[in-house]
């Protein structure tokens, strides 16, 4: 059961985009060339099969997204006596042995049941299994999803992404055992459950775009205007109704600096760095990836690395959770005063320890068998590192805002990582709300960034 975000295996990135022009779009054409609907005494025509699906899909998915969201916070105040806010990431006033008691709780649960999940009863596919006609069973991909909210709510180091995804995926795969008899095609099943796994990303994060890229340029891989039309509007249909049970406030706090042309230098120079680390990540993730526990050997594993998680919390509680409190501490990262270089020192240190920490407690976290997503964590080490690079060059050229070096490492790293650039400048931009001006410096970054981690993961060099 693969849970990583967008196709870590032996396979190596994802394939190609196929472009399908409009004109050349053939309504109910599958993969295998099979147009043929499926049998319907009163079926309704195709359009309107799909928007009624879109409804019905965006809105549960919607909800399905808001209450996870809900779920995630009782479990965190309840169990780590701390609920994160856009303003409030960080659990600093938690005491160490509390953040020890949490995850080690977190990892024992959930060590618990996936090993009974996995051992004893049927198997939960991945998203991208689901997309290809795998079916998700429904009270085992329930405690599934529930588990990882529960797990990165108690502090384990993983993202938590991945579950509104295969909730929306259920979800879909649910629907299409009744909408064959309403007048869809074969072929729709994927699109609709590739749709609804984005629109659960969509509802839980309010970042319509995000889910949207993920359901095409992820789970699609492909692009016509009716796969364009029904993820999109799934997704901002699934942001609203999660939106209103959650609310709508940005994930991450940023400045309000215009981005000036000048930071495009930063770009050139980042872009490149974040590509490499980028693929480095996706290299370890994979890695423990292929090597994660299945048997018995869960239950001792996934609790030994959520007892060193909860001891690395005790200097830095940032390494806790899916990344968001390490990934805002470079976003609010300040100047270091005029003084000499060496008083860079401490602060650059400490942003690139605590990265490498989060890197390999999260690989560690999936090589002993949790299930969970990288892309915030992703974000996390990209704004680690952008911001401290942005230290370095901002004591030699002052002027250039911090936030901005983070947010632009954030997008790049998660790009490489996840092998999905549109995707990546989509979910930074939303995430932290930032004004269009960032899609200049954002775009290039991401380019650079894949076209680096291309050449590293693939040895192409085109």
């Amino acid at each position: 059961m693969t849970s990583l975000d967008s196709g870590f295996g032996k396979g190596g990135p994802r394939a190609r985009l196929e472009i399908m022009t409009q004109g050349s779009e053939k309504s109910g054409i599958d993969r295998e060339g099979d147009s043929t609907p499926s049998p319907a005494g009163r079926s309704l025509p195709r359009p309107w099969m799909l928007a009624l699906s879109v409804l019905v899909l965006g809105s549960l998915v919607g909800l399905s997204s808001g209450l996870l969201a809900l779920f995630f916070e009782w479990a965190q105040g309840t169990v780590l006596g701390f609920v994160e806010s856009p303003g409030v990431s960080t659990p600093f006033r938690v005491p160490a042995p509390r953040r020890i008691v949490s995850v080690l709780i977190g990892g024992l649960v959930a060590a618990l049941v996936w090993w009974f999940l996995r051992n004893h009863t049927r198997k939960v596919p991945s998203v991208d299994q689901a997309v290809k006609g795998a079916d998700m069973p429904c009270w085992q991909t329930v405690l599934h999803v529930l588990t990882q909210i529960f797990l990165v709510a108690a502090g384990g180091s993983i993202g938590r992404e991945v579950a509104p995804r295969e909730a929306g995926a259920m979800l879909g795969g649910l629907w299409w055992r009744v909408a064959p008899r309403l007048g869809l095609h074969r072929d729709d099943r994927s699109l609709l459950v590739a749709a609804a796994a984005g629109a659960g990303f969509a509802g839980i994060y309010t970042a319509p775009l995000t889910g949207t890229f993920f359901g095409i340029e992820v789970l699609l891989t492909r692009i016509d205007m009716t796969a364009v039309m029904v993820t999109l509007a799934m997704s901002c249909l699934a942001t609203l109704v999660g939106g209103s049970v959650k609310g709508f406030d940005p994930y991450y706090l940023v400045g309000h600096d215009s981005f000036s042309p000048w930071f495009m230098a930063f770009v050139l120079l980042a872009g490149p760095v974040m590509g490499l680390a980028g693929a480095g990540f996706r290299r370890l993730t994979a890695w423990a990836q292929n090597h994660r526990t299945t048997g018995p050997a869960i239950l001792w594993q996934l609790t030994g690395v959520a007892l060193l998680t909860g001891l690395a919390a005790i200097w830095m509680p940032e390494v806790m959770g899916n990344g968001r409190a390490l990934a805002q501490t470079g976003m609010s990262q300040k100047i270091v005063s005029a003084g000499s270089p060496a008083s860079l020192l401490a602060p650059v240190a400490t942003l690139l320890v605590m990265a490498l920490a989060k890197a390999v407690l999260t690989a560690a976290t999936i090589g002993a068998g949790a299930s969970g997503g990288t892309l915030t964590p992703s974000i996390a080490l990209g704004s680690s590192l952008g911001a401290a690079m942005g230290l370095v060059i901002v004591w030699w050229f002052p002027g250039l805002p911090l936030w901005q070096c983070a947010v632009l490492g954030a997008a790049a790293l998660l790009a490489a990582s996840q092998q999905a650039p549109l995707m990546a400048m989509a979910m930074v931009m939303e995430v932290c709300r930032l004004p269009v001006g960032a899609f200049m410096p954002l775009g290039l970054a991401v380019v650079l960034s894949v076209a680096v981690s291309r050449v590293l993961l693939t040895g192409r060099r085109s």
